[in-house]
């Protein structure tokens, strides 16, 4: 399996929040579809220093590349412009 970090800026503007918000339902339900697959390692929200979700961290891990594009492809949070800034890492969870 290869593993991938995903970590995802969303947009600053003044509907980022509520963007976020309203497709946030759709993302979450992707991510349980990605866990129950076994493709879903961690993830979770990256906070401002007012506790509001500005960004996304998540450890994913698929068979080969094909499964991150077609993830990419799917994801509501890259597909609805909630995140503006991505970057995608190959990564290894360490096994401790």
């Amino acid at each position: 399996m290869k593993q991938y970090v995903i970590i995802a800026q969303d947009g600053r503007d003044t509907e980022a929040v509520d963007r976020r918000m309203e497709h946030r339902p759709a993302h979450l339900a992707g991510a349980r579809r990605l866990k129950e697959e076994g493709a879903f390692i961690t993830g979770g929200a990256i906070l401002d220093d007012q506790g509001t979700m500005r960004g996304s961290v998540m450890i994913l891990q698929f068979e080969s590349e094909e499964g991150l594009k077609k993830w990419m492809a799917e994801e509501p949070y890259i597909q609805n412009g909630v995140w503006k800034d991505l970057q995608i890492k190959p990564f290894r969870v360490a096994e401790v």
